[in-house]
């Protein structure tokens, strides 16, 4: 199991922009295979700060996904709408392992 973590620096004025964009990709997520644990937007400190967690069985099926991803029109959609909104100014992706019990 691999989670992707995602780190946004977003335009703070933007944030409602921004959290229509999470909203779609948490369901594209999900339709491509993966299962989405939400998004994270500012409420205390930091107001341009945002993260997103998502889970894949594996770093193959991340990579399936990333295929998948780049011929899907919705998908393709989300990333026009961010472009076109500039709610996003950067954004960093790490991959990690969960532990548990």
């Amino acid at each position: 199991m691999v989670t992707c973590y995602l780190k946004y620096v977003i335009d703070p004025y933007k944030a409602t922009e921004f959290e229509e964009y999470g909203k779609m990709w948490i369901r594209l997520v999900n339709k491509l295979g993966g299962s989405h644990q939400g998004y994270f937007l500012p409420h205390e400190g930091a107001n341009n700060i945002a993260y997103a967690l998502f889970t894949f069985p594996s770093l193959a099926a991340y990579e399936e996904y990333r295929v998948k991803m780049g011929l899907d029109e919705e998908c393709q959609a989300a990333y026009k709408y961010a472009e076109e909104t500039k709610c996003i100014i950067s954004y960093e992706r790490s991959f990690m392992r969960p532990v548990f019990e």
